[in-house]
């Protein structure tokens, strides 16, 4: 995350803000967040968001397997997401290598040389991630509700491919899974529900 070089803090309740961009509180961005999680997963999920400045830190810590991120108020409309914990070497690495600049094409050549030398830790087993999005005006800030919010699921499979999941390389149908990135670090199995005509583009 780059450095933000000025920020304006207002005092507001429930707000601070930094480089115009309102952040909700801890609470709000909790309860935002674990929407992304199964319903039996959200009061155990650790949480990480963002403090006025822009620094992402853990908001709670967790119970169960996932770890939840909050939206990034400086990104434009809504997303947060929860994970497997065995993930978090990945998501860290994308992290760190994110806040020093690199592209995404960067980050994931990185991650994958990194994984193939056993450097990046990848999960050995199937490891799930949940993700919502919604539009700006379908998040209210000051009370964590979101409306119209559009869920999904990728399972990352590390180096998997079509021949060994029997898995399409794209989706043959609405909701039908399919494999990303098949063969490489990251390879994953998509599961997008129908997208709602209301839902986040």
């Amino acid at each position: 995350m780059k450095k933000l070089f000025a920020f304006l803090l207002v005092t507001a309740p429930g707000f601070s803000c930094f480089a115009q961009t309102t952040v909700p509180t801890p609470e709000i961005q909790i309860k935002a967040a674990v929407m992304a999680a199964p319903a039996d997963k959200r009061e155990g999920a650790a949480v990480y968001g963002y403090t006025g400045d822009g620094n992402l830190v853990l908001l709670r810590k967790g119970t169960n397997e996932l770890i939840c991120l909050a939206d990034d108020p400086k990104q434009k409309g809504f997303s947060a997401s929860c994970y497997h914990k065995d993930l978090e070497p990945f998501m860290a690495r994308g992290r760190a290598l994110r806040k020093e600049g690199k592209s995404g094409q960067e980050i994931f050549d990185a991650r994958e040389q990194e994984a193939k030398s056993g450097k990046l830790k990848m999960p050995k087993n199937p490891t799930t991630l949940f993700s919502i999005s919604a539009n700006d005006e379908d998040f209210d800030k000051t009370t964590g509700e979101v409306k119209n919010g559009y869920i999904r699921s990728v399972v990352y499979i590390p180096f998997a491919t079509a021949e060994s999941t029997g898995l399409p390389l794209k989706p043959d149908g609405p909701g039908l899974p399919w494999i990303m990135d098949p063969g490489k670090h990251n390879a994953h199995i998509m599961i997008n529900p129908p997208r709602p005509a209301t839902a986040t583009k």
